[in-house]
C-alpha cells in the first residue's frame, strides 16, 4: 500500500469518527469513500464509523467493481458510490450518511435550495430529492449518478443524504451543512417565515471574490 493510501484511509477513518460524533450515522448507518486514481477506499460494511481502522476501509477497482484492496466486503452501496465517480471527473470523495432532520424534510418531496452564503459557498447547488427505492441496488445507483451530475448533494428519501466533493473535506462539510440547513428550514416553517435567495442574489455571492476565496481553502487537501 502506497504513502498515498495510507493518508487517505487515515482521513477516512478521521472522518468516520467526526460524523458519528456529531450524530450524522448511528451503528453501522452510512459510508464514506475516497478515490485514489482508479482505485476507491471505502468502508466495508456493517462496521461502525467509531470503531473503524484503516484496515475497515478497502479498496475497490473504480473501472471492474472488484475488491482488490483488503479482505473485507465493501459497503453494500458500492455502487453508488462508483457511479458518483463516474458521473464527474472533479469528484474525489463521496460521503453518505443518515442524519435525522434530512430524512424527515426529504419526505416533502422539495428541492432544498440555498438561503445563506454558506450555502452557496460551500454546497454550491440545491440540494434535490431521490425517490424512495431499495437501498444499495443498480436502481437507486443510476437515479444518484443522474442528481450528481448537476448537484453536489442528494436528498435520499427514508434514508439520508449523499454528498460529493473534491477531497473528503469537502463532502464532509457539504453533509453538515445540508443537515443544519434542514434545521433551519424547518425552523422556517414552525414560525411561518422562509426566505429564499434569489437568482441573482446567488449568483452575486457564486461570482464574489471573498467566496471564491472561500471555496478555494476547502479544496485544498
Amino acid at each position: 500500500m502506497t504513502a498515498s493510501a495510507k493518508a487517505i484511509k487515515k482521513e477516512l477513518v478521521e472522518i468516520g469518527k467526526k460524523l458519528e460524533a456529531k450524530g450524522q450515522v448511528i451503528g453501522p448507518g452510512g459510508n464514506t469513500s475516497a478515490r485514489l486514481g482508479d482505485m476507491v477506499y471505502m468502508k466495508a460494511s456493517g462496521v461502525c464509523f467509531e470503531e473503524a481502522v484503516a484496515a475497515d476501509y478497502v479498496g475497490v477497482s473504480l473501472k471492474t467493481g472488484e475488491l482488490v484492496e483488503g479482505k473485507k466486503k465493501p459497503t453494500c452501496e458500492k455502487l453508488a458510490h462508483l457511479n458518483c465517480y463516474k458521473a464527474r471527473p472533479d469528484i474525489g470523495a463521496v460521503v453518505h450518511t443518515h442524519p435525522a432532520f434530512s430524512v424527515a424534510y426529504a419526505w416533502l418531496g422539495e428541492t432544498l435550495a440555498p438561503f445563506t452564503p454558506d450555502f452557496v459557498a460551500i454546497i454550491g447547488s440545491p440540494v434535490p430529492v431521490v425517490k424512495y427505492m431499495l437501498p444499495a441496488g443498480e436502481v437507486i445507483a443510476g437515479k444518484i449518478m443522474e442528481a450528481v451530475r448537476t448537484h453536489n448533494a442528494v436528498l435520499l428519501e427514508n434514508h439520508g443524504i449523499i454528498c460529493v466533493g473534491k477531497n473528503l473535506k469537502e463532502a464532509y462539510f457539504r453533509a453538515l451543512l445540508v443537515e443544519d440547513s434542514v434545521k433551519t428550514v424547518l425552523g422556517g416553517k414552525i414560525l411561518g417565515a422562509l426566505k429564499y435567495f434569489d437568482e441573482k442574489q446567488v449568483r452575486e455571492l457564486d461570482t464574489s471574490d471573498f467566496e471564491k476565496y472561500r471555496r478555494a481553502l476547502l479544496k485544498k487537501q
